[in-house]
């Protein structure tokens, strides 16, 4: 930060950007500052690894983490997690990407794709491009793709709310999971009374932006027992595991407690209507 304070401050001395210095170095300051790197001791136990925010961006919450193994020969069994940066004010997006789980490296997102919350990427390139779900709209699910993980502008929306219960809004709930049927994708969505469900829709392995079926029903909705909380409501999901045929869905219940759903893997994909 001494180098870059030295460079940044050469601007008081130019006549021409005279006018917009204190912004202009007030951003510069704001992205270098977003670009770290957390270790911890390799002897420390994972459960005591903690990451806490480092940047001003993220000084009030570093929230919905979906974290995703990438396979394939870029980045091979490096795992990534996008995250919202919270602060206090606006949200932007961070890429974290760590091989061990010892050593973390946080970078800022960027394009239009990136903008708001709720960045979900592939676990593998398709078509030899990254491949992200996206809420750009606020509102809908998208698809982007990129040749870079930190620049994201590439845009298709493949779905739009139109039943009662997403009315508000649609997004991903974690990075879409590989099958032989396509690629599966829980969802979230949030209806009168911000009522958030969890769904479920199918694209093409191929074709991402291709949506083979959809769940016409929610696939979970908060009980009479879970809608009271912090935030009420809501049954919440950054992340799911398939594992020998089941779905495994941790879930936040109205950001008060946790809970964990699981479903036969064969059973949902069956239960998708096509499209």
């Amino acid at each position: 930060m001494a180098d870059l304070n030295a460079v940044l401050m050469r601007f008081l001395e130019d006549r021409d950007s005279f006018k917009n210095v204190d912004g202009t170095i007030r951003h510069f300051r704001m992205i270098a500052e977003r670009n770290y790197v957390v270790k911890f001791p390799p002897t420390k136990d994972i459960s005591e690894r903690v990451l806490w925010p480092v940047s001003y961006a993220e000084w009030r919450g570093m929230e919905d983490a979906r974290f995703v193994r990438f396979t394939g020969e870029d980045h091979a069994n490096h795992y990534f997690a996008t995250y919202t940066a919270f602060d206090g004010m606006g949200v932007s997006q961070q890429l974290m990407c760590t091989e061990d789980f010892v050593s973390f490296e946080t970078h800022p997102l960027a394009g239009m794709a990136a903008r708001g919350k709720g960045m979900a990427l592939f676990p593998r390139k398709i078509g030899g491009v990254y491949v992200a779900l996206s809420r750009a709209d606020h509102e809908s699910n998208w698809i982007s793709t990129s040749d870079r993980l930190d620049y994201w502008s590439a845009l298709s929306a493949i779905q739009v709310p139109t039943r009662s219960w997403e009315l508000i809004q649609l997004g991903n709930s974690g990075s879409p999971i590989e099958t032989e049927a396509g690629w599966l994708v829980i969802t979230h969505s949030v209806g009168p009374m911000r009522t958030y469900h969890l769904g479920a829709m199918l694209l093409d392995l191929d074709d991402p932006t291709r949506v083979i079926g959809v769940l016409d029903t929610p696939l979970l909705s908060p009980m009479s027992h879970e809608r009271d909380g912090y935030v009420p409501n809501v049954v919440y999901s950054c992340g799911s595991m398939a594992h020998n045929g089941t779905l495994i869905i941790p879930f936040g219940i109205s950001d008060q407690s946790i809970g964990i759903a699981t479903i036969a893997t064969e059973h949902l994909l069956e239960a998708l209507v096509a499209t």
